[in-house]
């Protein structure tokens, strides 16, 4: 096993006690994201952390964009007493958004080349969903960290392995 399929792994598991946290039936990017954000030392984590976007700014993100998406329905979670989501009693699957981040994530490298920040620019190359609104209501510029992400891989002398 190669030092970016033990990171794979770690981060899979990490976003499935996430998503397990969030009640969901399905591992989402935004999970991914989550658990690349706990990650301490991996360069996609360095990365998040320099855009001021730890674990806990991640997850403030996403309850925002939780938040504004009630709001379009007109549901404000000040005025509702909205209970916690139950843990989902079935090991969640991998949903639609994390299989297409994971998709890109492969697209961008050979195998023998893929790094933590591969993962972390498949997440953020997505146009549409939780990840980009909740960055866009964190005033993070995607297109920005995503650059930033491509210059991290393309800086000479970076290391290929999973932790890196």
């Amino acid at each position: 096993m190669s030092a970016f399929d033990k990171y794979l792994h770690a981060v899979i598991v990490r976003a499935t006690h996430e998503a397990h946290e969030d009640g969901s039936a399905t591992i989402d990017a935004h999970h991914l994201l989550l658990s690349i954000a706990a990650d301490q030392g991996s360069t996609a984590q360095q990365v998040l952390a320099s855009a001021g976007l730890d674990h806990a700014a991640v997850h403030e993100a996403l309850d925002r964009e939780f938040e504004h998406s009630l709001s379009m329905i007109g549901v404000s979670p000040a005025t509702y007493d909205l209970p916690r989501p139950s843990h989902a009693s079935q090991q969640p699957k991998m949903g639609a958004s994390a299989r297409l981040a994971l998709d890109r994530s492969f697209a961008s490298a050979r195998k023998k080349d893929l790094r933590s920040a591969h993962l972390l620019l498949g997440i953020l190359q997505a146009q549409i969903g939780t990840v980009p609104r909740a960055l866009a209501l964190a005033g993070i510029d995607q297109a920005e960290l995503a650059d930033r992400v491509r210059h991290t891989l393309n800086q000479p002398g970076s290391v290929p392995a999973g932790n890196s």
